[in-house]
């Protein structure tokens, strides 16, 4: 049975889809990053119901937005409509964490987290905060 995209998204999947679309951001998606991603899905309460089978459709659903003309602002409206504003927050805390994930923040990642953070209408002093404990949770010894 072929993946078709799903007609919309839960909250989770909204979640998923901005990790994917961070680690994406940059065309190449990192063993780190998606290590990073499925440690988060397996471990944090707001997955706990979460059917991890879905994540490869989320990411082929993301792939598929990026490839279109518009796609970015497609995906936008699927994750603010799927998305409770309580976890906006939490959307940035773990697009911030994949990105810090492999140790480099390049130029596009920044530019994709400034657009999560801008689409999802986190405070700058929050998103402040955030990325300061991404930025020390992933630093090497």
């Amino acid at each position: 049975m072929p993946d078709t995209p799903p007609a919309s998204m839960s909250a989770p999947d909204a979640l998923i889809a901005v990790m994917i679309a961070v680690s994406a951001s940059d065309e190449q998606m990192r063993t780190v990053e998606l290590v990073a991603i499925q440690r988060i899905v397996s471990h944090l309460p707001v997955f706990s119901e979460y059917d991890s089978d879905r994540i490869r459709l989320i990411a082929q659903t993301v792939f598929d937005l990026f490839e279109e003309e518009d796609g970015l602002a497609a995906l936008f409206g699927l994750i603010r409509d799927a998305l409770p504003e309580h976890l906006n927050e939490t959307a940035y805390a773990l697009a911030c964490d994949v990105a810090a994930a492999d140790g480099k923040l390049r130029e596009v990642e920044l530019r994709m987290l400034e657009e999560v953070r801008e689409e999802l209408q986190v405070d700058r002093l929050h998103a402040a905060a955030i990325e300061w404990g991404a930025r020390v949770r992933h630093l090497k010894p």
